[in-house]
């Protein structure tokens, strides 16, 4: 995480943390079991009869598609894919907000958002500075999540202590997704405001730099 940084999460479709997919199932009602540290999916609401067959099956955070329906008719293969994408949605949100919650930020609804067909969440999760002389102790930043389960994440000025617990959560949620951005692709640096150029902020190569 960066000061005045835009970044894109692009999960891998491969890779799903169990506990955070659990509480994504349950959020979306689907019903799933666990065998021998297995978390397999067996029904997601979808119209297909899957005829006592798995959906999906996570072992650690390595996801087995059941490939017999993932090469069926188009039709099938395209409702799946609205099924996955929910299901994305929801894992994204939960791992923000398992990470970020876990080092000490709070959820913040933004109340003006309105959902349209390609992003359909929207919130800010809140941060406050411990820095005695700090001026600007609270931080939100934001996050939008896409209808196929992609965020996207924009931030301004962030003090020196709430940056690095930002960072710890950001590589969290690298690893819950299985992805790795990259500098200048998924991750876009916005130009610094000249009021900030003398206070503490991230340069290019993500390094704390000290207030002149």
């Amino acid at each position: 995480m960066s000061c005045f940084e835009s970044s894109k999460f692009l999960k891998n479709p491969q890779v799903m943390n169990q506990v955070v997919l659990q509480k994504a199932c349950d959020e979306l009602g689907w019903k799933y079991e666990i065998r021998n540290n297995e978390l397999i999916v067996l029904n997601a609401n979808q119209k297909e009869n899957l005829r006592g067959e798995y959906l999906l099956k996570v072992k650690g955070d390595t996801v087995t598609y059941n490939s017999y329906y993932m090469k069926n008719a188009k039709e099938f293969v395209s409702e799946l894919q609205g099924v996955f994408y929910k299901l994305n949605v929801c894992y994204a949100k939960e791992t923000i907000l398992k990470e970020f919650e876990g080092v000490g930020f709070t959820f913040k609804r933004d109340y003006d958002f309105v959902a349209t067909e390609e992003q359909v969440e929207q919130f800010f999760m809140v941060g406050i500075s411990r820095i005695e002389n700090e001026d600007e102790k609270r931080v939100e930043i934001k996050f939008t999540i896409l209808n196929d389960g992609t965020v996207v994440t924009d931030s301004n000025y962030i003090p020196e202590d709430i940056h690095k617990l930002a960072d710890e959560a950001m590589q969290k949620i690298d690893g819950a997704f299985g992805s790795q951005r990259r500098e200048g692709f998924e991750i876009i640096r916005k130009e610094v405001p000249e009021k900030y150029l003398t206070k503490s902020y991230c340069t290019v190569n993500n390094k704390i730099k000290a207030k002149h």
